[in-house]
C-alpha cells in the first residue's frame, strides 16, 4: 500500500490528499457539497457528516488556515475534524518549529474545539456525540502518542516513517497483549467492521443522485452563442466573452458551482443566474473563495469528488503557482474541476512584473491529465 493511497472508485478512499492539508481542504467541499444538495434534494436524501483526520503536519501547512477559516465563516456545521495530536514530526518534536495554541486557533476561526485523550476509546466515542448537533464546525483534539506500544520507539520521530523492526513488533505484541499473527484480524471484529460496511453499502445505494451526460447541453449553447456573435461582431475581451458563455451554462446546468479568490468582477465568473452561498445559507451557486486560491483549488476537488457537482473558481494565471499543488491533484485523480485563469498576458502592466505570467502556461501544460486552453 502506497503511503499517501490514490483515490480510485469504490475502493473506499474518498481522495488522492499526498501533500499535507489538502484533506483539510478536500473536508471542507465535501461538507460544502452536503450542504447545497441538502438544500436542493431535502434532509431525507442528503443529511451526513464529514469527518477528516489531520496531523500535525496538516496543520501546519498553510492551506489548513486558509481552508479552515472559510469553513468556520460559512458555518459548516456537519464538518468534524479529528486532530491526531502527537507532537511528532519527521525532524522531531513539533516544538522545534510550532508554538501554536491550537485551541485558540480554532475559537478564531469560529469552531468548536474539545481536547480528550485520543487512547480512551470512551472519551472519544462521547466527544464525537457531543459534536453531532453543533451549529459550527468541530475540531476534536485527540492526544496521542506516536508508536503507541512500542518500549523504546514510542513518542519519537522514528515511530514515525520507519519500521519498528521485527524484535521491537514482538516487544509492542506483548505490551499491547496481542496474540493474534500478522494480517490475522479476530472474528469479532471481523464481523463488526463488514456489518458497518454493509449499512454504509445500503445507505449509498439508497441516496444515488442521478447524473445525466451535459455534453450536448455543453454544445448546443456553444453553438448558439457563437451565431449570436456572428450576428454582432462586436469587440470583446475574452474574459467578458467567458461571462457570456457562463451565463448561459448556468441557466442550463445546475451542477456548476462557480466562485473566484476575491476577483469576480476581474476574472468575470459570476453571471446573473448566481446566487451567493452564504454562512449558513446554501442555496446559492456562487462562493466567494476570498484571497484563499489555495483552498479555493483544494475545496474545488472535495466538491467533485463528493457527488455530480461540477466547481469551477477564477483567479489571475499568475496565481496558478498558489493553486499548484491542488490542480495536480484533480489532474491525477481526473475530476471535473474548472480553472478559469484570467490575465494571462505577459504584456500585463500596472500591476508590474510580480502580475505578468510568463512559466506559468507551460507549467500548467506539463501536468499530466490536465487539459490547458488558452484563447488567442
Amino acid at each position: 500500500c502506497a503511503g499517501h493511497p490514490e483515490y480510485e472508485k469504490n475502493t473506499g478512499i474518498e481522495t488522492t490528499t499526498g501533500p499535507l492539508g489538502q484533506g483539510i481542504a478536500n473536508a471542507v467541499g465535501f461538507a460544502l457539497a452536503e450542504e447545497i444538495l441538502k438544500e436542493r434534494f431535502g434532509k431525507k436524501i442528503i443529511n451526513h457528516k464529514t469527518y477528516v483526520l489531520a496531523g500535525d503536519g496538516c496543520l501546519m501547512e498553510g492551506i489548513s488556515h486558509e481552508a479552515l477559516s472559510l469553513a468556520g465563516h460559512l458555518k459548516l456545521k456537519n464538518l468534524i475534524l479529528l486532530f491526531d495530536n502527537n507532537s511528532i514530526s519527521i525532524d522531531g518534536p513539533t516544538n522545534l518549529a510550532v508554538s501554536d495554541d491550537f485551541k485558540k486557533r480554532f475559537n478564531s476561526y469560529g469552531w468548536n474545539y474539545i481536547e480528550i485523550d485520543g487512547h480512551n476509546e470512551k472519551q472519544i466515542f462521547n466527544a464525537l456525540k457531543k459534536v453531532q448537533k453543533s451549529k459550527i464546525p468541530s475540531a476534536i483534539s485527540c492526544k496521542t502518542t506516536i508508536g503507541y506500544g512500542s518500549p523504546n520507539k514510542s513518542g519519537t520521530e522514528s515511530a514515525h516513517g520507519s519500521p519498528l523492526g521485527k524484535d521491537e513488533v514482538a516487544l509492542v505484541r506483548k505490551k499491547l497483549k496481542w496474540n493474534h499473527e500478522p494480517f490475522v484480524i479476530p472474528k469479532n471484529i471481523m464481523n463488526e467492521w463488514r456489518r458497518i460496511g454493509e449499512k454504509a453499502s445500503l445507505t449509498s445505494q439508497n441516496k444515488k443522485i442521478k447524473t445525466k451526460s451535459i455534453s450536448k447541453i455543453v454544445s448546443k449553447i456553444i453553438k448558439e452563442e457563437k451565431q449570436n456573435y456572428i450576428k454582432s461582431m462586436e469587440t470583446m475581451a475574452t474574459r467578458k466573452s467567458s461571462q457570456k458563455i457562463i451565463n448561459s451554462l448556468t441557466k442550463k446546468i445546475p451542477e456548476l458551482i462557480g466562485g473566484s479568490a476575491d476577483l469576480s468582477g476581474s476574472n468575470n465568473t459570476k453571471s446573473e443566474n448566481h446566487k451567493i452561498i452564504k454562512p449558513g445559507n446554501f442555496k446559492g451557486n456562487y462562493l466567494h473563495y476570498g484571497v484563499r486560491e489555495h483552498a479555493m483549488c483544494g475545496i474545488m476537488n472535495g466538491l467533485a469528488l463528493h457527488s455530480n457537482l461540477i466547481p469551477y473558481g477564477g483567479t489571475f494565471l499568475i496565481f496558478s503557482d498558489y493553486c499548484k499543488p491542488s490542480i495536480r491533484l484533480s489532474a491525477l485523480m481526473k475530476q471535473r474541476v474548472i480553472y478559469v485563469m484570467s490575465h494571462d498576458s505577459i504584456g500585463l502592466g500596472e500591476d508590474g512584473p510580480t502580475h505578468q505570467p510568463i512559466e506559468q502556461l507551460t507549467s500548467l501544460r506539463s501536468i499530466p491529465n490536465l487539459n490547458v486552453f488558452r484563447p488567442s
